[in-house]
């Protein structure tokens, strides 16, 4: 075991507290993949990443993520606080042209903004590819969903790394009153292969557009409180109906309410039909971990 530096962060958040906590564990470039898994499952966390030294010239940086039950190829939430953990830590300087992120997923620009002295961070995502699950799950699905009144987009899967089970339920009030089936949600998730279950409502309010909610429960967390990689796919999803919320393929998502710690994820569709997620990043633990 070596002594690493540590940050911890809260991701999509305006303030402490808010959005998704997320592990940062600096040269991580010795540690067997055994222990990084083994460190992940210990932090509890929705997802821990490790730095580690880019393979290619064209990134910035590296990252390797894990929940505490498997390594996923991208997730956001972890993505945008890694592009702002390079940034602080001073790995990387920042660039008009912006950052490089090197992941499983492959090679992702970061975009840098800046708004009155705040730092806003943003990923654009793996494409996201809807999962011919072949009216397999059928059963699976109604279980999961027993009760809720859904929307006018059937529930679909799609990938963009991990697999999400996507479900357009009436309004941001079913999404916000909703009691997820924790057992329902598993069986259904692990019979698939995907990794959750992300619910999104529609809303007019003045700082956000959608209510989303994802919950995992076979990875050992019921409910996550602000998914990028969800709802990036949700965005493409929308997109591909011609259904997108806000204006110039634009808009703003509330998650993790529900828990407290409601977050925003600033959503964006781009000219070529790219999704970039973005949004705040608080620092609330530094330190080291001997791991």
């Amino acid at each position: 075991m070596s002594v690493r530096p540590y940050l911890q962060l809260d991701v999509f958040a305006d303030r402490p507290g808010a959005g998704n906590p997320l592990g940062v564990v600096f040269d991580a470039d010795d540690m067997e993949v055994a222990a990084m898994q083994a460190y992940a499952a210990w932090a509890n966390l929705s997802e821990t990443i490790f730095f580690l030294p880019p393979t290619t010239p064209a990134a910035d940086y590296r990252v390797r993520i894990f929940t505490p039950r498997q390594e996923l190829p991208f997730a956001g939430h972890p993505s945008v606080g890694a592009a702002w953990a390079a940034l602080d830590a001073g790995q990387v300087q920042p660039r008009k042209a912006g950052l490089v992120q090197e992941c499983a997923a492959g090679l992702l620009p970061v975009r840098i903004d800046e708004r009155n002295g705040i730092r806003v961070l943003h990923v654009r995502t793996p494409p996201a590819v809807p999962v011919d699950t072949a009216h397999a799950h059928h059963a699976g699905v109604d279980a999961a969903l027993h009760g809720l009144a859904r929307g006018e987009l059937a529930p679909a899967v799609w990938n963009n790394g991990p697999s999400w089970w996507l479900v357009e339920l009436a309004d941001a009030a079913a999404v916000r009153r909703m009691q997820p089936d924790l057992a329902a949600i598993a069986s259904l998730t692990l019979a698939s292969g995907t990794v959750g279950l992300a619910v999104f409502g529609r809303c007019q309010h003045a700082d956000h557009q959608l209510a989303v909610r994802a919950f995992c429960p076979a990875d050992g967390i019921p409910e996550d409180p602000v998914t990028g990689s969800a709802n990036a796919s949700i965005a493409a999803l929308m997109h591909r109906a011609g259904t997108l919320p806000g204006a110039e393929g634009r808009y703003i998502a509330s998650q993790g309410r529900e828990l407290g710690r409601d977050g925003r994820v600033e959503v964006q569709v781009d000219a070529q039909g790219g999704v970039w997620i973005g949004g705040q990043v608080q620092a609330v633990i530094r330190g080291s971990v001997d791991c």
